[in-house]
């Protein structure tokens, strides 16, 4: 069981920071960058790189898999003291995904299904969707799975720490 508990802590750990860092680099670079260009450049921009990442890597193995491993993690870890600092990253972490999928999903399909930027109006897609509201609510989501990430390295410390006591 220690063995589990231990991939599992570490799996956990590994992908919510895997996705803290995603939302970070839009949080830091991405939407930063793109604000500063022009309607078309933003729209053709933005809906790209939001195909690119609806894939099985990102949101099976990061996205899904860091609350999944995060949730085994704590039920391998019942009676462990590691245990409360995984139940708060879980929660955390589950509100970030929360966010994600009340706020930043629904304003990114919009985008998404206004069309193609060559044929529609780029400017009232690129009002509709909301900048300041999207890059709000990207920081909240990136402060969350960062503490998330930090409790579960934590607890990581205090896993392996207790291995090593007699």
């Amino acid at each position: 069981m220690n063995g589990l508990r231990v991939a599992s802590l570490m799996a956990a750990t590994m992908t919510t920071g895997l996705v803290a860092g995603v939302y970070g680099i839009y949080a830091n670079a991405f939407m930063p960058g793109l604000g500063k260009t022009d309607d078309k450049t933003f729209v053709s921009a933005f809906t790209a790189v939001d195909r690119a990442i609806v894939n099985p890597l990102f949101l099976g193995l990061g996205f899904v898999g860091a609350l999944l491993f995060t949730l085994l993690a704590g039920v391998v870890s019942l009676r462990q003291k590691a245990l409360p600092w995984i139940a708060v990253a879980f929660v955390l972490y589950l509100i970030s995904m929360i966010v994600t999928i009340a706020v930043n999903v629904p304003l990114n399909d919009a985008m998404k299904a206004a069309g193609d930027p060559a044929t529609i109006d780029v400017a009232a897609v690129r009002a509709a969707f909301d900048e300041a509201k999207w890059t709000t609510y990207n920081l909240v989501r990136t402060v969350l799975a960062l503490v998330s990430f930090g409790f579960l390295g934590w607890a990581l410390y205090l896993t392996g720490k207790s291995a090593m006591q007699p």
